[in-house]
């Protein structure tokens, strides 16, 4: 019999990779999705798996229906990549961002808890969880302090804390992944990289002749969607309850994903790019540069799309979406 996976958050770019992932294992896959106003936009990404997957609506505040999903598709395994995901926008609903990224996943344990404690359960952590904490060889990995600088990462860290508490109190096989910045054509186009692609290439096609940006010296860890879909797969299906740095262990500036993707385009940067403060978060994090050797001598996961083939292919997806419309 196929295993049965549930994904909170399967419309975003995380949850229509790790559909695609699953199904190719044989899982039966269904997926939580909030309501959305635009009924047009609201599985977009997943339309190309046309009736593979089944989706439902929710919302991790709405208890019942969380208890409702579970005894209906009765899971084997939880993927829990719902979140406000906006680092910068969680300083403008900083409530809602706490209701969402850390109460939201504590509904969601307890409906575990109280329903089937058999179930595995995947928490989607994040990077920013660190914030200005770098150990002293100048990354980021498992024993690394945890000292956030956002609402959106004081709340992943109670996440990730409740998680761990939840193991080891109701013996639940509950892990974190601790993902870096990973990217991909369906990333959405108000996040920065896509932000730079699409707009770098609507430069090139005559349709835009500026773009405004926030901090371009700021430094992130760039991975791909595809690659670390398969690093929460891997977690979740090793043989005891831990948890993981995911990350590519190389870091680049804002400004040097403006000077690739310009270059691509034939394009100086300096010609187009300028900066508004509109963009820059109340407290910045400079930098992110994770160690994901554990991950690597322990479930043999390592990425295999490099910075230049992301940037390669966002540029490439941007090049047909604009095209096809103009």
């Amino acid at each position: 019999m196929s295993k049965v996976a549930l994904i909170t958050g399967i419309a975003g770019q995380d949850g229509s990779y790790l559909s695609e992932l699953l199904l190719n294992k044989g899982y039966s896959v269904h997926g939580i999705v909030r309501r959305n106003s635009i009924p047009e936009h609201q599985e977009s990404r997943l339309d190309f798996l046309g009736e593979s997957i089944s989706c439902y609506y929710s919302d991790l505040s709405d208890v019942g229906s969380l208890f409702r999903i579970i005894d209906l598709v009765k899971p084997d395994e939880i993927y829990n990549l719902a979140a406000q995901s906006h680092v910068r926008i969680s300083y403008e609903i900083p409530q809602f961002t706490a209701s969402t990224n850390a109460m939201g996943v504590l509904n969601l344990l307890d409906a575990i808890r109280l329903s089937n404690t058999k179930i595995k359960f995947y928490q989607a952590s994040s990077s920013e969880m660190f914030g200005t904490s770098v150990d002293s060889d100048g990354f980021q990995r498992e024993t690394t302090p945890m000292h956030p600088v956002s609402p959106y990462g004081c709340a992943k860290l109670f996440a990730y804390s409740i998680t761990r508490n939840y193991r080891t109190a109701y013996d639940l096989f509950a892990v974190n992944g601790i993902l870096f910045n990973h990217e991909s054509p369906r990333r959405g186009s108000n996040f920065v990289t896509s932000k730079v692609i699409k707009t770098a290439v609507e430069i090139k096609h005559g349709l835009k002749n500026k773009l405004v940006m926030g901090n371009l010296d700021s430094y992130r860890d760039w991975g791909h969607s595809r690659d670390y879909v398969r690093a929460m797969h891997a977690i979740l299906n090793h043989d005891s309850p831990e948890d993981f740095v995911v990350a590519t262990g190389e870091t680049r500036s804002v400004r040097d994903l403006l000077e690739t993707t310009f270059s691509k385009l034939g394009l100086n940067y300096l010609d187009y790019v300028s900066q508004d403060k509109r963009y820059m978060r109340p407290e910045e994090l400079p930098y992110l540069k994770g160690d994901a050797s554990r991950i690597n001598s322990t479930l043999g996961w390592k990425p295999e799309i490099n910075f230049d083939q992301l940037v390669t292919e966002m540029i490439n997806f941007w090049e047909r979406k604009i095209t096809d419309e103009t």
